[in-house]
């Protein structure tokens, strides 16, 4: 069995665009709405604060990467071998699942049509 190279977090419930959001979004957004404790929001801000300190934001790149009328559907998997990144993520499922909010772990070869790449990560458009 071929070992997959991308990983990706995202809920289970699809956003308005009809996706399934990444835990970095569906934690914005309880920040954004004020759910977070004060415990949770410290997390929340210095781990958001480690990552752009420490990886690339593809919209940095390409402002429109995310655009749904340019890149439909798109994206961000981690590359499997950006372990640092991916295990930080277990303190975001953890603060997602105190509000309820279900996650799950994908794993894939080929999660899409890559319309960035980066040491890190790709972002795809779903084929």
């Amino acid at each position: 069995m071929e070992q997959a190279l991308y990983v990706r977090f995202q809920g289970t419930v699809r956003h308005l665009r009809g996706h399934f959001p990444g835990v970095f979004v569906l934690a914005n957004e309880l920040a954004a709405q004020g759910k977070l404790t004060e415990e949770q929001y410290r997390f929340w801000r210095s781990n958001n604060d480690w990552y752009d300190a420490n990886y690339i934001n593809p919209t940095d790149v390409d402002p429109n990467i995310y655009n749904p009328d340019v890149h439909p559907g798109a994206v961000a998997w981690f590359k499997s071998s950006a372990r640092d990144l991916i295990k930080r993520v277990d303190g975001y499922l953890s603060l997602l699942a105190a509000h309820g909010v279900v996650c799950r772990r994908l794993e894939s070869s080929n999660p899409g049509r890559i319309i960035y790449e980066d040491e890190n990560q790709i972002v795809v458009v779903p084929l």
